[in-house]
């Protein structure tokens, strides 16, 4: 299922999002080799940027893929369903690697104990998710979000090492960020009886991405010139601190 949640890198108003993502592949790839692991494929984008520096990459959705693996002699698809791993054996890789996954999964301790499974000794586990404290808005396809210190407990169980790293905006994403925020703002003020904290979160899903959707869309009409000029360059990764969008962490 094509949601918003899975962001395209051909869809202009999903820019703003796309090069947040973009460059967590591109930092993840100046760290990797040897053999890889994914944790959600998703669209497929990162694979370009991952492949050439692994000797083996493995990457695995719950979802069929169209991508054309022929074209990277060194990558292998697996369809599972997250969190077992149990196709890999113990200490088969030298990396695992995860960009927005972990908020959908029910059971995060054991994705988190799996990864840690399939990792060699001294291995590194590399992840994002969104930072609880930038979400405007309750979003029902994620089953948590995480604080920098959620996140480091959740890890600290099962990682001696926890480099908690966060992904910030410039002028111009903040600028974008504050345009969606009040957008999402106006929408939000008919939720009189607060129903987007209080209904099932699967009873919203649909409603969410088409609203989602279409207020990208929105944001896109309104000044396409900043949209499009959205840049992988006009995010970067520092010490992680509230304000950041995405937590980027790196464990061992």
């Amino acid at each position: 299922m094509q949601t918003a949640e899975r962001v395209s890198h051909t869809d202009l108003s999903d820019n703003y999002i796309f090069q947040r993502s973009l460059l967590a592949y591109v930092e993840a790839a100046k760290m990797v080799h040897g053999d890889v692991l994914e944790l959600g494929t998703g669209s497929g984008y990162g694979i370009e940027h991952i492949a050439p520096n692994a000797d083996r990459f493995v990457t695995v959705d719950k979802f069929p893929s169209s991508i054309d693996f022929s074209l990277y002699p060194n990558v292998e698809f697996h369809q599972l369903t997250l969190p077992s791993l149990d196709a890999f054996e113990d200490n088969s890789f030298d990396f695992v690697i995860s960009f927005q996954v972990i908020e959908h999964i029910e059971d995060d301790e054991a994705f988190v104990r799996e990864a840690a499974r399939v990792l060699k000794p001294g291995g590194t586990f590399i992840v994002t998710t969104p930072n609880k404290e930038m979400s405007i808005t309750r979003n029902p396809w994620h089953i948590r979000e995480y604080t920098i210190q959620e996140l480091k407990d959740l890890f600290g169980k099962y990682f001696e090492t926890v480099n908690a790293k966060g992904v910030f905006g410039n002028e111009k994403i903040m600028a974008y960020y504050e345009n969606n925020k009040a957008s999402v703002e106006r929408i939000t003020r008919f939720d009189v009886f607060d129903l987007q904290h209080k209904l099932p979160r699967q009873i919203l899903q649909i409603p969410y991405d088409i609203l989602n959707r279409m207020n990208r869309k929105k944001l896109l009409k309104a000044d396409n010139s900043l949209v499009q000029s959205i840049k992988m360059e006009d995010y970067s990764i520092r010490e992680a601190e509230d304000g950041c969008f995405d937590l980027f962490y790196y464990v061992m």
